[in-house]
C-alpha cells in the first residue's frame, strides 16, 4: 500500500492566506500621513528594533506610532512619556522625528525637544531623497 498526502487542499489555504496577507500588510503602516522635506540623505539600516517615530502635522499635532491610537494626536507630556517609556524596555531604540513639509520650523524643533526631555541624546529626522540632488549638502562648484 501506497501512502501518499493529498497536497491540493494545502496550497488552496496557502493562496488563501497569501491574499490575506496582500490585502492586509498595507493597512499596517502605522501613524498619520505626512510629506517629509525632501534632502540629500541615506536610508537607515534596517536591522534591529524598529523606531520610535514621532510625527508632526501642518497644525503642529503630535502623532506617536506607539501610542494606543498612532491616528490620534497627543499631548506633548504623553510624547515624553511614550518615548521615556520605550526606551526604558529598549535603551538602544532608536528615535526619529517625521516633520511635514509645511510644518513650522517650530512645531519640529518642539518634537525634538520633547524627545529630548525623555532622555534620548541621539533623535534623527526622517527626510524623503532628493532625486534632484546631485550633490551632496554642502557640496557645489569650486573655484
Amino acid at each position: 500500500m501506497v501512502a501518499e498526502i493529498n497536497v491540493v487542499p494545502y496550497i488552496d489555504v496557502m493562496l488563501v492566506l497569501l491574499i490575506i496577507f496582500m490585502v492586509t500588510a498595507p493597512m499596517l503602516q502605522q501613524g498619520i500621513e505626512v510629506e517629509p522635506p525632501k534632502a540629500a540623505s541615506q536610508a537607515l539600516a534596517a536591522d534591529g528594533d524598529p523606531p520610535v517615530v514621532v510625527s508632526v502635522n501642518t497644525e503642529g499635532q503630535l502623532f506617536v506610532n506607539i501610542a494606543e491610537n498612532p491616528n490620534a494626536p497627543v499631548e506633548p507630556g504623553s510624547v515624553t512619556a511614550l518615548v521615556a517609556a520605550a526606551r526604558s524596555l529598549k535603551p538602544e531604540r532608536p528615535v526619529l522625528v517625521k516633520g511635514d513639509a509645511k510644518a513650522s520650523y517650530e512645531h519640529v524643533v518642539r518634537a525634538m525637544s520633547l524627545v529630548q526631555q525623555a532622555g534620548v541624546q541621539k533623535v534623527g529626522l526622517i527626510t524623503t531623497p532628493d532625486e534632484r540632488a546631485a550633490t551632496p549638502v554642502g557640496g557645489g562648484r569650486s573655484r
